[in-house]
């Protein structure tokens, strides 16, 4: 018995071999199945895998489960067994693994429509906790060890960010049922879910997922791998990085150069290069995925020398480093202005970055919510060693297979939210679309291109709701559409393998909480990308799923997964997703189908980036005659 308590196996159902057991005791055995010679025992799961139900079942790999009546003679055997069923029921579920950095414990998670689920790893440390005044606004250093059993079982602290914008955008998604850890500058962690039936020497896929929410909010919990892992054979990664001021405060010099969050971004990579093997992944075949700011990562890595050797996919969802929204060219103001904010002494940068290292996080917390404050990428010389642009012109990037693309309606109600003016959906004033222009185009000398983008997108502005569709039209291409498309041409030209989609599709239950205009909202393709449909944890949706979401969920993940597998999306049962060459040829993502198209958002993205240059260049040189 001794034996058999010890012989726990990590699957949902635990078997044991019946070495220590008299068979004779073993009756009413179903005779219409053939087993193995070797009898086996299962104890079996009601639809709770932590609860184990107190009967037990002879069984071989390829038997069906028979229910199996015992008669023993004497009450210490049933009392050994009722002994083992009780120890089994608190530990089946759990699943050690061993890393050089000291032990873990995980769990066991079961998934919908899966015979096998996965084994979760919670809150494993990537890096030292990026505390006190020599880790705080610094590069991240490599984690230290432990000693024991470190218990991985439950989500990590988020990273220090405004709560208020992280409760009213999971208001939004009121469908989502989610549960968020508190907030700790001490967060640089990293979520495992490896499905349970890999074999001892596995070295399946890796899909490293990077949360996005514009370098302000996000976290590994509002997430979950599970789903993806099981139905697509990977092992998915989820990471968090530091956010806000503690994430990209700079102050545009080798002092301290900023981009803290990205540099985390590349000591999870290198742990994982290190480390998923012994998770039955593979370190030379990673792929790292993210949406919107974790598109942007994503694109931003591929542009980093740091990344070279750490990753070999990528894909990028809604966001792309030619977003030019979330970069900063001059972070020296925004580190006075928040220096000033904070009572520091100007005198100096020394002593302001003393005085920033050792700011209490209410006043850090604080700092995050004044909208006039935006902690952003800056061009480093270190994470990025020139801007952008220059890097895409000059192809200075890995030339990985890269997948990128957009939703049809990215503007369409969460971003709107934040800039449209109240009861902005019954219709807008077309004043109001020129006045959002100003991010794109700031200066007073652009009043000229700001009313030809309006004239372009809205007309005459006497139609409101015009205006309005005109305006969620706007904010999708401008943020989204066009930077996806230059960065998928930079790529292409390059040399690397692209695939370029257009996703249709929203979730039924973000459907009916939005007003019925909104097509695929920014962020809609994550709940199929991701199988919410199936994830059973903390992160879940509060309704079923239609069996037709269900089916096109299992899609998506597929194409993801075998572009993890392959470099490309294709596989067995799949439309076939051209590459995007010089004929620009994408794939359009519909739950009812799936297309093949050519030149995404062509006349858009003439007028944005010929047009509308052509002019500009003009502007330049009519100034320039001038003096």
């Amino acid at each position: 018995m001794t034996r058999l308590m010890k012989s726990i196996l990590p699957t949902r159902r635990t078997c044991f071999n019946l070495i220590d057991f008299d068979l004779r005791h073993v009756t009413n055995v179903a005779r219409n199945c053939t087993c193995s010679s070797k009898p086996i025992i299962n104890l079996v799961y009601r639809e709770d895998p932590q609860e184990v139900v107190g009967f037990l079942l002879v069984d071989s790999a390829p038997c069906s489960d028979f229910a199996v009546n015992f008669q023993t003679t004497t009450m210490k055997f049933r009392l050994l067994f009722l002994v083992s069923v009780l120890l089994l029921s608190a530990t089946a579920d759990l699943q050690e693994v061993q890393t050089s950095l000291g032990r873990l414990r995980g769990q066991y998670v079961s998934v919908k429509g899966k015979e096998t689920g996965v084994h979760a790893f919670l809150g494993i440390p990537f890096a030292k906790p990026p505390l006190g005044p020599s880790l705080r606004l610094a590069a991240p250093q490599p984690p230290e060890g432990w000693q024991g059993l470190r218990d991985a079982t439950k989500q990590p602290n988020i990273c220090i960010q405004d709560m208020d914008m992280v409760n009213n955008l999971i208001e939004k998604l009121s469908g989502i049922i989610t549960d968020l850890p508190d907030a700790s500058e001490d967060c640089l962690y990293l979520n495992i879910y490896t499905p349970a039936n890999r074999a001892p020497d596995a070295k399946l896929p890796v899909m490293v997922w990077i949360h996005g929410g514009g370098f302000a909010v996000g976290s590994a919990s509002m997430f979950d791998g599970s789903a993806l892992a099981a139905y697509q054979d990977v092992v998915v990664v989820i990471i968090q990085y530091r956010l806000g001021l503690l994430g990209f405060f700079s102050t545009g010099d080798e002092l301290v150069p900023g981009n803290f969050g990205l540099l985390d971004q590349i000591q999870a990579l290198k742990w994982v290069k290190e480390h998923i093997h012994n998770f039955g992944g593979n370190k030379d075949l990673v792929t790292i995925f993210g949406e919107s700011a974790g598109g942007v990562s994503v694109s931003l890595l591929l542009l980093s020398p740091l990344s070279h050797g750490l990753f070999h996919r990528a894909i990028a969802e809604s966001g792309t480093a030619a977003m030019d929204a979330i970069f900063m060219n001059y972070p020296v103001p925004v580190m006075q202005a928040a220096a000033n904010a904070s009572g520091c002494s100007l005198e100096s940068t020394e002593k302001i970055v003393k005085c920033m290292r050792n700011l209490d996080i209410d006043t850090i917390l604080a700092l995050g919510k004044d909208p006039n404050l935006r902690f952003v990428v800056n061009t480093d010389g270190h994470f990025l060693t020139k801007p952008v642009p220059e890097l895409l012109q000059k192809h200075e990037l890995l030339t990985v297979p890269f997948m990128t693309g957009i939703n049809n309606h990215e503007g369409g109600f969460v971003l709107a939210e934040y800039f449209a003016p109240p009861n902005w959906t019954e219709g807008m004033d077309r004043e109001l679309v020129g006045n959002m222009l100003l991010i794109f185009f700031p200066l007073p000398e652009d009043a000229p291109i700001r009313d030809l983008i309006v004239k372009k997108y809205v007309g005459s502005g006497e139609d409101r709701i015009r205006n309005r569709d005109g305006f969620t039209e706007l904010l999708g291409d401008f943020f989204f559409t066009i930077p996806a498309i230059k960065v998928a041409n930079a790529h292409r030209d390059a040399g690397a393998a692209v695939y370029l989609y257009e996703y249709h599709y929203a979730p039924k239950f973000l459907r009916i909480k939005r007003p019925s205009f909104v097509k695929s909202d920014h962020g809609d393709e994550i709940f199929l990308v991701q199988g919410y449909c199936f994830t059973t944890t903390h992160v879940k949706l509060a309704d079923a799923c239609p069996e037709e979401e269900e089916e096109f969920s299992r899609i998506m993940m597929s194409y993801w997964g075998n572009f993890a597998r392959t470099g490309s999306p294709n596989g067995h049962g799949l439309v076939d997703w051209p590459k995007y060459g010089a004929e620009e040829k994408y794939l359009s993502l519909d739950l009812e189908k799936q297309v093949s198209g050519q030149s995404l958002k062509e006349d858009q993205f003439i007028f944005v980036t010929q047009t509308l240059e052509e002019i500009r260049k003009f502007q330049e040189n009519v100034e320039h005659s001038e003096l």
